[in-house]
């Protein structure tokens, strides 16, 4: 089932400020929590859809992609929540929990007090894609260095707030006193901290390790272009929620075809006589070798379109075209015998430049060329 436009789901404009964002949010949010709704499966996932969109939304960056290339473009899981229906729960309330404010309780939610997952940091890798490549999307694996949370790490029950999460401060105001709650400073609100560490592992139980990630490209990306692929990033300390791998794509240069957006040129070298009395051209285009008919008198500046042999749209099944750009190539070292002939031809009137069919082929280029 296609996904609905994000901006459809929390019942805003592309224009709406980070503020009415998180308003809107927050209204669905509470609306269909699952507190509120217990046992109710299309409830749980307008709250995860509700989550999703907010999750790229009220991030700069991935509303920018989002803005530009829409679902297709973000790539797989690209929301940071796995396409919304896989999402865990726990990472609605840990990323989130501050927009529910006190409605339910506790740190997640239904009023139940726990401690939190810490997430892990965001790996950024480029990718170096050739134009076969993006024509059809690719499947690659990639090596990586990433951190991984030790197995020779050992933890114990945080000092401070003894394994609980959080530390509660009492305030004394002229209302009364006051009791707050907030993560534990010592821990980050996980109740653990690492007792013994191995070599190599950082304060949080990590090492950086070398590893295989296997991704998917769609088709049409573009240079520059950032993927989002959830939980592919660092992992989370102490078994925390993973960071997301962000793919940017580098096109290979390419000696045969030049690239603008959709449409591939190409330039065709041909000498005069060809040009004059017309051949069949063969010439290159991503898929392999291609069949061109050339007509007779074909003039130099010339550009035959090859539809639907560009690339495809990153947003849908659209296809560009491929330009052929025709170039009359003139000789520079002539023998005596292609002197002699040519100065025959010099005075033919079928070899005169005519002023006025020159115009009309310059307007027929300009025509073919736009349309």
């Amino acid at each position: 089932m296609a996904k609905r436009d994000f901006y459809e789901v929390l019942g805003v404009s592309k224009g709406a400020t980070e503020a009415e964002i998180k308003k809107a949010y927050r209204k669905l949010a509470l609306k269909y929590h699952p507190d509120k709704n217990p046992d109710d499966k299309a409830a749980e996932d307008k709250f995860k859809e509700a989550a999703e969109a907010y999750e790229v939304l009220s991030n700069e960056q991935k509303k920018a992609q989002y803005d530009r290339f829409g679902h297709q473009g973000m790539g797989a899981g690209a929301s940071g929540f796995g396409g919304g229906h896989g999402m865990n729960m726990d990472d609605i309330f840990e990323q989130f929990g501050d927009i529910f404010g006190g409605a339910f309780g506790g740190f997640g939610g239904g009023g139940r007090q726990r401690t939190s997952v810490r997430r892990g940091s965001n790996l950024r890798i480029k990718v170096k894609l050739n134009l076969k490549e993006i024509l059809n999307g690719v499947h690659k694996k990639i090596k990586v260095q990433k951190l991984v949370n030790s197995p020779d790490v050992e933890f114990g029950t945080c000092s401070t707030c003894h394994g609980s999460g959080s530390v509660t401060r009492i305030t004394n105001t002229i209302l009364g006193q006051m009791q707050t709650s907030s993560a534990c400073p010592s821990c980050g609100g996980t109740g653990k901290v690492v007792t013994k560490s191995a070599g190599g592992a950082n304060s949080d139980g990590l090492i950086r390790e070398e590893v295989t990630v296997e991704i998917d490209i769609p088709a049409g990306v573009e240079e520059g272009m950032q993927l989002s692929i959830r939980g592919k990033g660092n992992e989370g300390p102490m078994g925390g929620v993973p960071g997301d791998l962000l793919v940017v794509v580098e096109e290979e240069a390419n000696n045969q075809f030049e690239r603008d957006g959709q449409t591939i040129h190409y330039q065709l070298y041909m000498n005069f006589a060809d040009a004059a009395l017309g051949f069949s051209a063969e010439i290159p285009s991503i898929e392999g070798k291609l069949k061109v008919k050339i007509p007779a008198g074909t003039q130099s500046g010339k550009i035959l379109r090859l539809r639907n042999k560009g690339l495809p749209s990153v947003h849908g099944s659209s296809r560009g075209d491929q330009l052929v750009h025709v170039n009359i190539w003139t000789p520079t070292e002539l023998n005596d015998e292609e002197k002699t002939i040519l100065e025959g031809f010099r005075t033919s009137e079928h070899f005169r430049p005519n002023p006025k069919a020159d115009e009309k082929s310059f307007f027929r280029k300009m025509r073919d060329y736009f349309s």
